[in-house]
C-alpha cells in the first residue's frame, strides 16, 4: 500500500493542527482524501499536563478526525531549530508521504515555536524537491525528490488576514470534539493546574467566534482561514463562493 497522502499537516505541538485546521481536515477526509498529521514536538514544556497525557489525547483526537497517519518528530519543545539537521528530517517525511499540499503553523504568532516551525516546513518543502539532496527511508532505500504543490498556513492566536477562507460548515463540531480531547490544555473548571492563555473559557469562545466570523465573511456557517505560501490561481469563477 502506498504511503502517499493528498494532504499533510504539520504542527509545532500536538493540538496546533486541530485548532488551526481541524474542520478542514475532517471535511477533506469525508471527501475521501488521504490526510496525515505530523507533530514536531510532544509539547513537553506546556504548563499544564505532560507529554504522556498529551500523547493519549492526541490518539483520541486523531480518531475523531479520521486521519490516515499521525507521527511525532520528537523535536525539543521550545528549542528545535530551523537548521540543516531538522530540515533533513522533515525532508525525509515529505518524501515518504509525497503530499500534494501541506498545512503548517502560522508565519507569525504568539508562541515562538509556531513561526519557527512554519519557516522550517516552508524551507524543507522547497529543499525536498532538489535532486542533489540525498535522503534514505527507514529501510535505507534512497528517496526520490518531492515538492508539494503549495503550502497553506493555518491561522492561530493572532488575527492574521487570510488569503482565502475554506467553507467548513457541517464539520466545525467535529473539530471542536477533537480540540476538546486535549482536556489537559484547554478550559476545564475542575482543573487545579495553573491557568494559561489557552486554558481560559474566553479562548474557547474565541475559537468558536473565529469560525463563525470566517464563515460570515464568505456567507456560510463556519470557515477556516489560510495564508497561501504562493499566489493562488483558478480556472473557473464557478469554483469561488
Amino acid at each position: 500500500m502506498s504511503d502517499k497522502l493528498d494532504f499533510l499537516a504539520f504542527g509545532a505541538h500536538p493540538d496546533d493542527v486541530e485548532l488551526g485546521c481541524g474542520a478542514t481536515i475532517a471535511k477533506l477526509v469525508s471527501q475521501g482524501k488521504k490526510v496525515g498529521i505530523v507533530d514536531l514536538t510532544r509539547g513537553e514544556l506546556g504548563t499544564r499536563g505532560s507529554a504522556e497525557i498529551r500523547t493519549k489525547e492526541t490518539k483520541e483526537a486523531s480518531k475523531i478526525l479520521g486521519i490516515t497517519i499521525r507521527e511525532n518528530m520528537d523535536f525539543k519543545d521550545g528549542f528545535f531549530r530551523n537548521d540543516k539537521e531538522h530540515q533533513l528530517k522533515i525532508i525525509q517525511v515529505i518524501r515518504k508521504y509525497q503530499p500534494d499540499f501541506v498545512f503548517c503553523n502560522a508565519p507569525d504568532d504568539r508562541h515562538i515555536d509556531h513561526p519557527k516551525g512554519s519557516q522550517l516546513i516552508v524551507e524543507a518543502s522547497f529543499l525536498s524537491g532538489l535532486t542533489k539532496i540525498n535522503t534514505d527511508d527507514s529501510l535505507g532505500n534512497a528517496q526520490m525528490q518531492w515538492r508539494p504543490k503549495n503550502i497553506y498556513h493555518y491561522i492561530q492566536w493572532k488575527n492574521l488576514d487570510p488569503d482565502f477562507i475554506f467553507d467548513v460548515s457541517g464539520f466545525h463540531n467535529t473539530k471542536m470534539d477533537a480540540v476538546k480531547c486535549y482536556s489537559s490544555q484547554f478550559y476545564d473548571p475542575k482543573s487545579k493546574e495553573p491557568e494559561t492563555p489557552i486554558s481560559t473559557k474566553n479562548f474557547m469562545n474565541f475559537v468558536q467566534s473565529r469560525a463563525n466570523d470566517f464563515g460570515r465573511l464568505i456567507g456560510v456557517e463556519h470557515g477556516e482561514g489560510f495564508i497561501s505560501n504562493r499566489k493562488l490561481g483558478f480556472s473557473s469563477f464557478e469554483e469561488l463562493i
